[in-house]
């Protein structure tokens, strides 16, 4: 049975490529001709544009929902209504409408679903989590992240005020696109009570999207995160702090190592990622895990209930933003 890839804009390419290299071939693409990327590598390869036809003619065991944020879950939905298993690309929608109904279909066909927040796959990341676990640097306190990325770098072939991440009607804005800390702060610190916001459009007058955000992050257990989010820096940035009652651990996207102090010892420790590491690794071990969920010998590592948990916290930043008040997430319409 076929895996079906739903939308071939960039994330769409790259998860071809790798299932291909991961010695997949029976592949199904689902497409409107709508990507500003060449078709070269598309040759020989079976394209739909129906889905209804696509899923009853072709039976795929899977589908890899990559197609623009706002259209996720209209595509979602009736594969997961025929049993599809499914890798839905972060984040999992653009509003809460239509999730219950992907939850009753998922109930219904059977299918497991692995949302894309592939961060949780980064060997740094997990030494981090590996570290929290182990109490390295005892009672947590605080957090820090700072992520800023120039978005006419992000895909030079294309026009950037057009993508989906600077289109408000495809969910774009810098929360949503760069929505990963939200899920990857609450896979390493737990539970989220409450969220304060503020966001900015001033980086790009062109655009109808935030451009930047600063957003508070209230953990049940007690600590504060602080979270910048930006689509304007350049060179870009990536990082992450974790202070505690007995040290602090700081990974650094760029070089992927995790720095951690004890004052126990009163020095440096550095854990590096495996020799050659490179981006599409996160990738390539989603991929392999989304595989061996459809072999019957994996469950998700990142859940649709994660999804959604992260969708809360990136809407919460709006409603905070809109209201100029906290959010508490247990209170708080997200629709």
């Amino acid at each position: 049975m076929p895996i079906l890839i739903c939308g071939l804009g960039s994330i769409g390419r790259r998860h071809l490529r790798n299932l291909q290299a991961l010695g997949r071939d029976d592949v199904v693409l689902l497409r409107t001709g709508k990507s500003t990327l060449p078709d070269d590598e598309l040759e020989d390869l079976p394209v739909e544009s129906d889905l209804c036809w696509a899923l009853e003619h072709w039976k795929p065991e899977a589908a890899v929902i990559s197609n623009p944020t706002s259209l996720h879950l209209k595509v979602a939905i009736p594969a997961a209504e025929v049993g599809c298993h499914l890798l839905i690309e972060k984040p999992v929608s653009h509003s809460m409408d239509g999730l219950d109904t992907l939850t009753e279909a998922l109930r219904k066909g059977g299918g497991q679903v692995l949302v894309g927040y592939q961060f949780r796959f980064h060997p740094g990341l997990r030494a981090v989590k590996q570290l929290l676990e182990n109490e390295t640097i005892g009672r947590l306190i605080s957090a820090r992240i700072h992520w800023g990325e120039y978005l006419p770098d992000w895909h030079p072939w294309e026009d950037y005020r057009h993508s989906y991440s600077a289109r408000s009607d495809l969910g774009g804005g810098v929360v949503l696109t760069l929505s990963h800390p939200f899920d990857y702060l609450r896979w390493l610190l737990g539970e989220v009570e409450a969220v304060t916001a503020e966001t900015s459009g001033a980086g790009y007058s062109e655009l109808q999207v935030e451009d930047s955000a600063e957003i508070i992050l209230t953990f049940k257990k007690g600590p504060l995160a602080h979270v910048h989010l930006d689509y304007n820096q350049r060179p870009a940035s990536h990082w992450l702090e974790i202070v505690g009652s007995q040290g602090t651990i700081r990974w650094y996207n760029d070089d992927g190592v995790t720095h951690w102090w004890s004052a126990k010892v009163g020095q440096w420790h550095e854990i590096a990622p495996p020799e050659g590491f490179e981006r599409n690794d996160l990738f390539v071990d989603e991929m392999r895990h989304f595989l061996d969920i459809l072999d019957g010998g994996a469950t998700p590592l990142c859940t649709l209930e994660d999804g959604v948990r992260a969708l809360e916290m990136a809407l919460a930043t709006h409603v905070s933003t809109a209201s100029g008040c906290r959010v508490l997430l247990s209170a708080m319409d997200t629709s």
